[in-house]
C-alpha cells in the first residue's frame, strides 16, 4: 500500500467520522492514534506524546484562558448592555444609526471576547429586539448581527487565530495585529453599506422619535458615554503596552483579564454567580481548544510524515500545471464549501496538515494566509444552506423572523466580505503592515 493511498484513507476516515457527529478532537485524534500505531508500531505512541509536550511548552497558549475569561467577565457583568445603550442614545438620531451602533458593538465585543458565538448571543438578545421594536427592516438587522458577530474571529484577541498560530507555528502576536486593519476595514464596509441603504430608503432604519431623544438629559448622555467607553479603556490597557513593546503577549492578556475583573468589581457587578459562570465557561472552552490543538498536532505529524503534502503539491503544480494563485483560490473555495457543515475550528484542523505546508511551499506568507483563512471562514459561517451563523440566528431570533428572511438577509453582507477578501488578496500589506511596523521597531 503506497503512502498516497494511506494519506487519502486517513483523510477520508476522518471526514466520515465527523459526518457521523463525533466530536472534532475525538475523530481527528482517533484517526491520528490508530494510523500512528498501524504505521510505526508501538513506537507510534511517541507522536501524540511529542505533540502533547509541544502543546504544554507553547508559552503563548496562556493567552487563551486569559482572553476568554476577560470576555466572559465583561459579558456576564452586563457591561455589553451599557455599550449598546450608549450607541442607542448617541447614534439614534441617524437613519440606520442603531444598525451602525450594532456593528460598532460587535467590534468591541470581538475585542473583549474573540469568539463569534459571543457576539451573536449578545447581538441577538440585546440589539435584535430593540431594532425590531424601532421598526428596522428585519432582513437588514438579522444580516447586520450575523455579519457583525463574524468579526469575533478576526478582530484581536481572536481565539481562532490562536489555534491557527499553534498549527501553523506562527507568532500569535503577529497574527492578531494582522487581523486589526482587515477587521476594522470590514466593519467600515458594513457601516458604509448600511448608510447607503438607509439613505436610499430611510424606512429601513428609522431614527429615534424626537420626543424620546429630548427626554434624555445631557447628564445621562455623559454617564452612558463613560460607561460605554469602559471596554475601550480595558482594551487600551491591554494592547497599548504590548504594541509599544513594554509587555509580552501573555503579560498583556493577564492585564486584560485583571482589568476586566476590577472593572466588574468597581461597578458592583462581580457577584459569586458571575464569577462562577465566567470561570466555568473559560475552563470549558479552553479545554475544548487544547484537545483540538493536541489532536491536530498528532494528525499533522502522521500526515506530513507520509509525504502527502509534497505529493499534492506535485499534483497541482507539476501534473495539473496550476499557478500558485489558482491553487490558493481553490483552497478558499473549499473552505466555503466545508463551512456549510463544519465550524471554523473543525475546518482548520481538517485541512491544516495539508493547506498550511502547501501555502508555505507555494511562497505565500503564512501570517497573511491566516487572515485570508479567517475571512473565508467568516463567509462560510454565513453561506447557505447550512452556514453556522444562519442556524444560530434562527435559534435566537423571534418567530416573526423566518429562516427564509435570515437566508436573504446575508446576501449583501457576504458580497461585502467577498469584496474585502479580494482586496486583501490583491493588497497583502493591508494585513501585514501593522505586524511589520510593530515587530520591526
Amino acid at each position: 500500500m503506497d503512502y498516497e493511498f494511506i494519506a487519502l484513507l486517513m483523510f477520508g476516515t476522518m471526514m466520515l467520522l465527523l459526518l457521523t457527529g463525533q466530536r472534532v478532537f475525538g475523530a481527528i485524534g482517533a484517526v491520528a492514534a490508530i494510523s500512528a500505531v498501524a504505521l510505526y508500531g508501538t513506537g507510534g505512541i511517541d507522536i501524540p506524546f511529542a505533540a502533547a509536550m509541544k502543546l504544554m511548552k507553547w508559552y503563548p497558549l496562556l493567552t487563551l484562558p486569559m482572553f476568554i475569561f476577560m470576555g466572559y467577565v465583561l459579558s456576564e457583568s452586563r457591561i455589553a448592555d451599557d455599550l449598546y445603550r450608549m450607541f442607542h442614545v448617541w447614534m439614534g438620531p441617524v437613519n440606520g444609526g442603531l444598525a451602525i451602533g450594532t456593528i460598532l458593538l460587535m467590534v468591541l465585543i470581538s475585542a473583549m471576547n474573540g469568539l463569534s458565538v459571543a457576539g451573536m448571543a449578545i447581538g441577538a438578545t440585546i440589539a435584535l429586539p430593540e431594532l425590531l421594536k424601532r421598526g428596522y427592516d428585519k432582513r437588514m438587522v438579522t444580516g447586520v448581527i450575523q455579519a457583525g458577530s463574524s468579526l469575533g474571529i478576526l478582530v484581536p484577541p481572536s481565539v481562532v487565530l490562536v489555534l491557527y498560530a499553534m498549527i501553523a507555528r506562527q507568532p500569535v502576536g503577529q497574527l492578531w495585529l494582522a487581523g486589526v486593519v482587515p477587521g476594522l476595514m470590514m466593519a467600515g464596509m458594513f457601516i458604509a453599506y448600511i448608510v447607503i441603504r438607509c439613505r436610499a430608503n430611510p424606512a429601513l432604519g428609522p431614527v429615534i422619535p424626537p420626543g424620546e431623544l429630548a427626554a434624555i438629559t445631557p447628564a445621562e448622555k455623559r454617564r452612558l458615554l463613560r460607561a460605554g467607553l469602559l471596554p475601550l479603556f480595558i482594551f487600551a490597557a491591554m494592547m497599548v503596552p504590548f504594541v509599544n513593546g513594554w509587555t509580552s503577549l501573555v503579560e498583556s492578556s493577564a492585564i486584560g483579564a485583571i482589568t476586566a475583573f476590577l472593572a466588574a468589581v468597581l461597578k458592583g457587578r462581580m457577584t459569586r454567580e458571575v464569577f462562577e459562570n465566567s470561570v466555568r465557561n473559560t475552563l470549558g472552552i479552553s479545554c475544548m481548544f487544547m484537545w483540538i490543538i493536541l489532536a491536530a498536532l498528532g494528525f499533522g505529524a502522521v500526515f506530513d510524515g507520509l509525504g502527502a503534502v509534497k505529493a499534492i503539491e506535485d499534483l497541482f503544480t507539476a501534473q495539473l500545471g496550476l499557478s500558485p494563485w489558482t491553487i490558493l483560490i481553490l483552497m478558499q473555495l473549499s473552505f466555503i464549501l466545508m463551512g456549510t457543515f463544519l465550524d471554523d475550528t473543525a475546518m482548520l484542523v481538517i485541512v491544516a496538515p495539508l493547506y498550511i505546508p502547501l501555502v508555505d511551499a507555494l511562497g505565500f506568507d503564512l501570517i497573511w494566509y491566516g487572515v485570508l483563512y479567517t475571512i473565508t471562514t467568516q463567509i462560510a459561517y454565513m453561506t447557505p444552506p447550512f452556514g453556522y451563523n444562519l442556524f444560530l440566528m434562527r435559534a435566537m431570533a423571534p418567530d416573526e423572523v423566518s429562516l427564509g428572511d435570515i437566508y436573504r438577509s446575508i446576501v449583501p453582507f457576504v458580497a461585502v466580505m467577498v469584496l474585502a477578501l479580494a482586496v486583501i488578496m490583491v493588497f497583502p500589506q493591508i494585513a501585514l503592515w501593522l505586524p511589520d511596523y510593530v515587530y520591526g521597531k
